[in-house]
């Protein structure tokens, strides 16, 4: 069990899942545009492992270290289909910048 910084226990289920998700997602995709790119192999793994640490870093901080499970409760059907609809936006921005860099080069 991991414990917030006020040594309560959380659970490590989601950030486990985030971190998966962001490992898999960073050294598939980091490592192609980076070549693409014209860096080379080991300069472009690097950059997808940095990437996946940060966002591991960032996993940890928000479902783990700042996590308050005592304040846990049920999360509207509209809050959680907006930030739904705010993360798919978020994920096709920066999926077509890339596409505009690639195109640009």
């Amino acid at each position: 069990m991991f414990r917030n910084r006020e040594g309560t226990h959380v659970d490590p289920v989601p950030f486990l899942v985030v971190s998966g998700l962001s490992f898999l997602g960073s050294l598939s995709f980091v490592p192609v545009y980076c070549l693409t790119l014209g860096l080379s192999m080991p300069v472009s793994v690097g950059a997808g492992v940095a990437v996946f640490l940060c966002l591991a870093a960032a996993a940890y901080h928000r479902m783990v270290w700042d996590a308050r499970p005592e304040l846990r409760g049920e999360v509207p059907p509209e809050v959680r289909l907006q930030r739904l609809v705010y993360g798919v936006l978020v994920v096709v921005g920066v999926l077509l910048l890339l596409t505009l860099l690639l195109l640009s080069r």
